[in-house]
């Protein structure tokens, strides 16, 4: 698959799989703590980046053979909204295969593109972010393409708000040290009061970032922000359930290990829910392609994470 990967154990989604509409790693920010690592193409340049008819295609051929998913989520290496034929997409799945939850995943920087926010108001739930409200901290923490500013991403945000007919949950990204204080919380809290998405996401690294300076934030802060953002429906994102997936039989499963890890550094767990392969057969597919040097780990709070060299 060129364009699919997974499905993958999502902390918020499930079993889902994930579709890819731009090259590694092109985005219209280079967040400290992203997962797929840093941004070599920073540009908020709308764009037909992969071709639309082969993403279709790929997609019917999946699920010609209705897998058990929870959803299939654009995600990926990039900001899928970057794409111009992602509406075209939505609505292929949304007139051909109904049964599929569509959730996008987005940093929120383009919103304020009136064709952007058109182009994914089929999906069932867009899952922005809005990780801080100062000029200082945004471009601290975002490192943003030129041209997006905080109050550009609040103002798109609030207008996608009023015309979406779906879900919509407002991630915020806790880095501990930068936008964890009350000075920053208070704005923060204040643009979702004017945002009014139907949930706040308090979320914190769980796994190898961008910055090796990025660190976990503490269970009893998260707490503490959860409090402070009251009465706002807020939740904190935690570990992913342990879910067994069995639907799809993987024939290459070196090939399968690298498109998850290309998009999304995991464990052996994982990797192993993700697949629905053996769990001994992954751990020695696993170990062969470190010896080869294909592969790196990373220790972190919930286990080591095994990422692209």
């Amino acid at each position: 698959m060129k364009y699919l990967f997974g499905p993958v154990n999502s902390r918020r989604l499930g079993i889902s799989l994930g579709v890819d509409l731009v090259p590694y790693k092109t985005c219209s920010l280079n967040c400290v703590y992203c997962e797929c690592g840093d941004t070599t193409e920073i540009t908020s340049t709308i764009a037909e980046y992969v071709l639309t008819d082969d993403v279709i295609s790929e997609l019917d051929a999946y699920l010609t053979g209705s897998p058990r998913l929870d959803a299939i989520t654009f995600s990926g290496s990039g900001v899928p909204t970057l794409h111009a034929g992602i509406g075209r997409i939505i609505s292929h799945l949304k007139d051909n295969h109904p049964r599929y939850m569509v959730a996008v995943l987005t940093n929120g920087t383009l919103f304020w593109k009136p064709d952007v926010r058109k182009s994914i108001s089929r999906a069932d739930v867009v899952i922005p972010s809005l990780d801080a409200v100062s000029r200082d901290i945004f471009f601290k923490i975002a490192r943003p393409a030129p041209g997006i500013t905080p109050e550009l991403v609040v103002e798109g945000l609030a207008e996608f708000r009023k015309e979406f007919g779906g879900l919509m949950f407002l991630e915020i990204f806790i880095v501990p040290g930068l936008n964890d204080s009350i000075a920053e919380l208070s704005k923060l809290r204040e643009s979702c009061s004017f945002i009014r998405p139907d949930k706040i996401q308090i979320n914190s690294i769980d796994r190898p970032g961008s910055e090796d300076w990025v660190k976990p934030a503490e269970q009893e802060k998260l707490l503490e922000i959860k409090e402070f953002f009251k009465p706002l429906d807020v939740e904190i994102i935690g570990k992913p359930a342990h879910r067994q997936f069995t639907d799809r039989h993987v024939s290459n499963l070196t090939k399968s290990i690298i498109a998850v890890l290309r998009r999304r550094p995991s464990t052996m767990e994982d990797l192993c829910t993700s697949l629905g392969a053996d769990a001994e057969e992954v751990k020695q597919t696993v170990e062969l392609m470190m010896e080869a040097g294909m592969i790196a780990v990373a220790k972190l709070e919930r286990g080591e994470f095994y990422r692209m060299a």
